[in-house]
C-alpha cells in the first residue's frame, strides 16, 4: 500500500482497509478499498491530540483509536460520527474480545483495561509484576490475555499468555532483550488467528514472529530483508489470510514516513 506519513494502525471492516496516518502532525483515518487498495475517502477524528494505535468491531461497524496524550479512546463510525470516553490512564494498543468489549493496555501502570462499547469502564485488571510496560493484550475465547511487554530498554521482552483474571502467567516466550531465535527487542503489536496461532511484531528485531496456541516458536513469517524500515503495528483479516504490517521511518527524531506491507499467511 503507498508510501505517505507514518501508519499507526491498521484494520479492516467489509470490504474496507482502513489507516491511521499522520501527515504533517495531523493524524487522520485513510480508507481504501480492499481489493484494489484505491483510496476511497479521509476521515477525521474530532478533538484528538496524539493518536496511537486503532482497532475495528465487525459486529457494531465502528472503530476504536488510542489517544496517549488525551488519555481517552475515539469511536468513529462508518460515517466518520465521533464520541470518546476518558481511560484514566495512558492506553497503547487496542483490541476487541468476543464479547464486542473493548480491551486497552495501558503500559505505564500494568494495566489492562475492559470497556464497554459505549465506554463503561468494565474491568481494571493489574498485570503481573515482571510483566512491565505491557503493549498490547488480545482476549483468547477462554478469557485468557496473550499480551506482549518490554520496552526499549527493559531487560525482559516477551510474550505471554495470562489468566483471565490477570493474576498469573500461563505460558511465555521470549526472555531477554536480543535478536537471535526466539528473543525480541520491542514487541510492539499482536494478532491471533481463529486457531489461537500467534503473530508477533518486533520494532527493533524488524520481524513478525509465528507462534503457536501454546507460545512455542514455530518460525518467521515477515524477515527483516522484506521491510524497508522498521515494522510497529499488525493486523490479521483471517478470512482473506493476509497479514498487513505497517512499516515505518523510524530514527531518534521520530516517526517521518510509512507505509504498509501486505503478506498472504
Amino acid at each position: 500500500m503507498p508510501e505517505g506519513g507514518p501508519v499507526l494502525g491498521v484494520t479492516s471492516l467489509g470490504e474496507e482497509i482502513y489507516l491511521l496516518r499522520r501527515k504533517g502532525g495531523i493524524d487522520q483515518v485513510e480508507v481504501y478499498d480492499i481489493i484494489s487498495y484505491c483510496l476511497q475517502r479521509c476521515l477525521t477524528v474530532p478533538n484528538d491530540h496524539r493518536l496511537c494505535d486503532m482497532t475495528s468491531c465487525e459486529h457494531l461497524l465502528c472503530l476504536y483509536i488510542s489517544d496517549e496524550i488525551a488519555y481517552c479512546i475515539h469511536r468513529l463510525d462508518l460515517q466518520g460520527n465521533a464520541k470518546q470516553w476518558p481511560v484514566n490512564d495512558e492506553p497503547t494498543c487496542l483490541s476487541v474480545n468476543a464479547h464486542h468489549n473493548l480491551i486497552v493496555a495501558c503500559e505505564l501502570v500494568g494495566k489492562i483495561k475492559e470497556f464497554s462499547p459505549h465506554g463503561e469502564l468494565l474491568r481494571d485488571i493489574i498485570l503481573p509484576g515482571d510483566v512491565i510496560h505491557p503493549w498490547h493484550a488480545i482476549q483468547l475465547t477462554s478469557g485468557q490475555f496473550i499480551v506482549c511487554h518490554g520496552k526499549r530498554n527493559d531487560p525482559v521482552h516477551r510474550v505471554c499468555k495470562i489468566s483471565s483474571d490477570g493474576r498469573h502467567i500461563v505460558q511465555s516466550h521470549g526472555g531477554q532483550r536480543d535478536s537471535f531465535t526466539g528473543q525480541y527487542h520491542w514487541p510492539t503489536h499482536l494478532a491471533v488467528d481463529d486457531n489461537e496461532f500467534v503473530f508477533v511484531v518486533t520494532l527493533f528485531n524488524r520481524r513478525v514472529t509465528f507462534l503457536s496456541p501454546t507460545l512455542e516458536y514455530l518460525g518467521e513469517v515477515v524477515s527483516p530483508d522484506q521491510l524497508k524500515w522498521r515494522p510497529h503495528r499488525l493486523y490479521l483479516d483471517a478470512q482473506r489470510r493476509r497479514l498487513y504490517v505497517a512499516d515505518n521511518d523510524d530514527d531518534d527524531s521520530g516517526l517521518s514516513a510509512g507505509r504498509v506491507v501486505v503478506f498472504s499467511v
